[in-house]
């Protein structure tokens, strides 16, 4: 196989992560400074400046998958990276919060509409040997964007005084041109090609760079060979198995916490103790512990397995919230605190984190593959748009005290441990053709 190539392709798509992670975060730099600007309720601030975004995800995700099959994985991901340019300019020049929650929106569609095409595209110019890795180069970058969005906020706090924040979101549309520029050097998925797109020719041409020229015909017959089932709706009995996980895992991955953490990191350190200057720094460290775990995801997760990672994941949560959330309802010292939220990222960055994009892009047949990552990226985007939108709310009626909230998410990561365990397979070493649940 021709790895080098792939390897190309599927750092090319990926980036669509890096401004996936890099766009998710960056609002946590311009939280307070908009409150502030605006003088908002923190009801109204969760769901339309906090949120908005997430909201936008949702219908990117839950209608990302018709695009993916109508008009190829490359053209919507060209639409993709204009609207993450859009959506930068926009937010940057906003004039009130409903201007600005319009822009943010128009982002979350990008992002949600990514979280289908991009893992859907890697898969489908991978193998089984080498295909986890390279979904997850996804993941890489949304931590990388993640990193970087938090380093570009503090590197921009005190650029433009009050106008700071503008700076902040601004910044996101020079990744966006890079990723515009990438997207037009890759080939259009194969497997798109001969199922949807009905050029054969064209497809062979692609397989044949894949596959140095190996065994094209034979792979054509696998792609080709549709039974019954395959041509039933997604929301058939057949793919309830496959429904089942998708939604499982989904779930469970916002039910951590990990959004909340990521979108309010500032907030938090400060509540904790932390001055804002301090608070942004320690963002930084939560962003580095978030790509170094990631990084050991990536290498393991082809030897040792999806399951093996989530087992650990889960785990490191339930141990690391636990944790949290005493060290809130006892006031203990805030480094011992910032220990166990790094704690908390490195479990999920070596667990969901490097799991969940792969997973839900492997169970599913190829006729159904981007209908399926759309149904498990919309559950993902529907509950992370929920919990954001709501724990501002929440951390209010407790007294600004997120205690009993980080132990109810440790009690849920009990949970996903007991879903591992009983109902989730392993997928690894197993072609898509063959894959069997």
């Amino acid at each position: 196989m021709n790895n080098k190539k792939i390897f190309f392709w599927s750092i090319s798509v990926s980036l669509s992560g890096f401004l996936f992670g890099f766009d998710t975060v960056v609002i946590s730099g311009a939280n307070l400074p908009i409150r502030e600007l605006w003088e908002t309720s923190p009801l109204f601030h969760g769901i339309f400046i906090m949120s908005m975004a997430l909201w936008g995800t949702v219908i990117g995700a839950l209608f990302g998958s018709y695009p993916c099959d109508k008009f190829g994985r490359k053209k919507t991901l060209i639409v993709i990276g204009l609207l993450f340019l859009f959506s930068a300019l926009g937010s940057a020049v906003a004039w009130d919060p409903y201007s600005f929650s319009f822009f943010r929106f128009i982002g979350g569609v990008g992002v949600g509409a990514s979280s289908v095409a991009s893992p859907t595209y890697i898969s489908e110019v991978s193998n089984k040997d080498n295909r986890g890795r390279l979904v997850a180069l996804y993941q890489f970058n949304i931590v990388l964007g993640i990193l970087i969005a938090y380093f570009s906020n503090y590197l921009l706090q005190g650029f433009g005084g009050e106008i700071d924040w503008r700076y902040m979101l601004g910044v996101e549309a020079i990744p966006s041109l890079f990723f515009l520029l990438s997207i037009t050097k890759i080939p259009e998925s194969p497997r798109w090609l001969i199922l949807f797109g009905n050029n054969e020719n064209k497809a062979r041409e692609i397989l044949k760079i894949m596959y140095n020229n190996a065994d094209v015909d034979k792979k054509i017959t696998q792609i080709r060979r549709v039974d019954d089932i395959h041509k039933l709706s997604l929301f058939s009995k057949p793919f309830f198995r496959q429904l089942k996980l998708a939604f499982l895992i989904s779930f469970f991955n916002q039910l951590s916490g990990i959004n909340f953490v990521l979108y309010y990191a500032p907030q938090i350190l400060e509540s904790a103790g932390f001055g804002t200057s301090d608070s942004l720094m320690s963002s930084i460290s939560i962003g580095f512990i978030n790509l170094i775990f990631t990084l050991i995801g990536v290498r393991l997760i082809d030897s040792f397995g999806r399951k093996f990672l989530m087992y650990i994941g889960s785990i490191g949560y339930i141990v690391s919230l636990i944790s949290i959330g005493s060290c809130f309802i006892l006031n203990l010292n805030s480094d011992i605190l910032l220990f166990f939220i790094l704690l908390f990222v490195a479990s999920h960055a070596v667990g969901q984190g490097a799991v969940i994009w792969v997973f839900i892009s492997e169970i599913f047949p190829n006729s159904v593959r981007a209908k399926g990552q759309s149904f498990g990226a919309g559950i993902h985007w529907v509950f992370a748009a929920l919990i954001t939108a709501l724990t501002p709310y929440v951390i209010e009626l407790l007294g600004n005290n997120p205690g009993l909230l980080f132990l109810f998410f440790g009690g849920m990561m009990v949970f996903q441990l007991l879903f591992v365990f009983n109902t989730m397979p392993e997928t690894r070493k197993t072609s898509l053709e063959k894959m069997k649940l």
